[in-house]
């Protein structure tokens, strides 16, 4: 993510609570501290117990931010809150030594299920759930005989000190907790032995840090008559800082690392929220590179083509790099990303196998975009070819045919002119006129076929002609045509034009007309009104029906408005971009 924006509105909220959170653990192990400061000064070692929950508070918090999806960062918290209120123990509040007493070996517990919770949070199977209960069981069920009848932590309330009770509640606790150490081991064995190579590397040491620390932390009380009290208690908070040490960092390196992101990519994903952010932008937000883009593997091309079905090749060098992304087995697209900023692809690549089916469904629409875009050109082509033959045609007649035609005509003048008698002369001068009837008959043909005003003079003016020659006031209006148009655009624009104004010269009954040729952008609009009787349609019009399948093929349309007396509105829209 680049430095200065803000972060996904999931995280922005998530980092908030957990600071709020961290705040609320610095207070209390600061209201702790405070209360250990009477205590004698010889034990300066029992401030360690709030200094150790605060480390439990940061690493929780930075295991919880960055994998909010797991629960890993919430039993780190939990262990925290175990090593605060154990601390209690030193405390000269009765009540709140004896809460002390009862969580002293609680953290053990809290070791031994992040242990076999990494790295999801929950614990998989029914033998780890079994050994995480027994843990919780043998740290505080297990610990009143030790608590009560070895510490006197109810002494003030009527209850005495008992060694034969504690020395066996000591005992049974003992027996519990090898037995337990040694089911975890075993269920961490079987799981290295499963686990990807990748994983193994992370998780071996941390698996032997955190048994290790499970059978160092009892063992070390033993050496109290080798060592001074102080220093074996500093070791023992040593070692359970560092449990929560080593899970959060467990949560940050490998395949652990930077999660967050893509699990509110997951989470976008499942929503189907109006206006949410396209696929490429939430993709480039959960691996944090604004570069990054998405294309998409067409089978019938055999490559990669982006958002509007032009083809890509995929990068291999100037610092970008791509990630193939597969569903079912099959290519469905790849992420181009900066490979300086993004060195390691198994976080393009695990994002990619989140956002699998969307960027597939992406892909579809893609394909059947492309699919659309090219039968749209074909039919353009079509038009445009259509458009070039009605034009040589024209042009074959009015340079042939009706050039003959003129000569024919003049040939029949003269004969007319030098018949020795009347009858002679009146033939040819009927003669004349039929064969300059028929030149203006072909004339008008040419004229429907490919009007010459529109072919040498453009649309504007070739409209104007039309409203010349209209038989009731047309008015005509014209803005943003000054750039020139594309001639399939042109000749449909014209044809709109010439057959909106013969319907209301033949049907509508209108007292006045009008035509507003506009253009804004890559769109022309065109409005053909009338204020006659209506009821018109294209149902049965073969012309307007004929149109519409032009204005179609051009990727255009048409509506048509004309209520019974409210007069006719023909409206079209071309696309007229380059």
């Amino acid at each position: 993510m680049e430095r200065g924006t803000p972060g996904p509105p999931l995280a922005r909220s998530l980092g908030s609570a957990l600071t709020l959170l961290l705040a609320v653990g610095v207070l209390f192990a600061a209201l702790e501290a405070v209360m250990l400061l009477p205590v004698d000064p010889e034990y300066w070692v029992i401030l360690l117990f709030p200094a150790v929950a605060l480390v439990w508070f940061v690493a929780g918090t930075v295991a919880w931010r960055r994998r909010p999806g797991s629960r890993i960062g919430l039993i780190i918290w939990i262990g925290g809150i175990a090593s605060l209120v154990a601390g209690l123990i030193n405390t000269n509040v009765p009540l709140a030594a004896v809460m002390g007493a009862i969580f002293a070996t609680v953290t053990i517990a809290v070791t031994v299920h992040l242990l076999l919770a990494f790295p999801s949070g929950r614990l998989p199977d029914t033998r780890s759930r079994v050994i995480v209960v027994g843990a919780y069981l043998t740290a505080t069920v297990l610990q009143l005989p030790t608590a009560v009848f070895a510490a006197g932590i109810l002494e003030p309330f009527g209850v005495p000190m008992d060694a034969e009770l504690a020395e066996i509640g000591d005992t049974v606790q003992r027996i519990a907790a090898f037995a337990l150490s040694v089911a975890t081991a075993f269920v961490l064995v079987d799981r290295l032995r499963r686990a990807s190579p990748a994983r193994r590397r992370v998780l071996a040491p941390l698996y032997g840090y955190g048994v290790g620390s499970v059978l160092l932390i009892p063992t070390v009380a033993l050496a109290v008559g080798l060592l001074p009290l102080t220093v074996v208690v500093a070791i023992q908070l040593t070692l359970v800082a560092g449990i929560a040490v080593a899970f959060a960092v467990g949560v940050m390196i490998g395949s652990f690392e930077r999660t967050a992101e893509a699990e509110e990519l997951a989470a976008w994903l499942g929503t189907e929220e109006p206006g949410r952010a396209p696929l490429r932008a939430a993709i480039a937000r959960a691996l944090g590179d604004p570069t990054v883009d998405v294309v998409y593997w067409l089978p019938v091309r055999d490559g990669f083509v982006d958002d509007r079905g032009v083809t890509v090749d995929l990068p291999d060098r100037d610092g970008r790099d791509a990630v193939v992304i597969e569903s079912a087995g099959q290519p469905v697209g790849a992420i181009i990303y900066d490979a300086q900023l993004l060195p390691e692809p198994s976080r393009v690549r695990a994002v990619g196998r989140v956002a699998a089916i969307a960027i597939a469904r992406e892909r579809l629409t893609t394909e059947l975009r492309t699919s659309q875009t090219a039968l749209r050109h074909s039919r353009v082509r079509l038009v445009e070819a259509a458009d070039r033959e009605r034009l040589r045609i024209a042009k074959d007649l009015h340079d042939g045919l009706q050039v003959q035609l003129v000569l024919l005509a003049l040939e029949a003048g003269r004969i007319e002119g030098t018949a020795p008698d009347a009858p002679a002369r009146f033939e040819a001068a009927q003669l004349r006129k039929g064969i300059e009837a028929a030149a203006d008959a072909l004339r008008r043909l040419v004229h429907d076929v490919m009007p010459a005003a529109l072919v040498e003079r453009g649309l504007v003016l070739a409209a104007e002609d039309l409203v010349d020659r209209m038989p009731i006031p047309t008015r005509l209006e014209t803005s943003g045509l000054e750039a020139p148009l594309g001639s399939t655009v042109m000749n449909v624009a014209y044809f709109i034009v010439a057959e909106g104004l013969a319907n209301t010269a033949k049907h509508a009954r209108a007292a006045s007309a009008s035509v507003r040729l506009v253009r804004r952008a890559d769109v022309l609009t065109i409005e053909v009104a009338d204020d006659g009787i209506g009821g018109a349609t294209d149902r049965h019009d073969r012309g307007l029906a004929g149109l519409g399948d032009r204005i179609d093929a051009i990727g255009g349309r048409m509506s048509l408005a004309s209520p019974p007396g409210g007069g006719t509105l023909l409206t079209a829209e071309l696309p007229c971009g380059s």
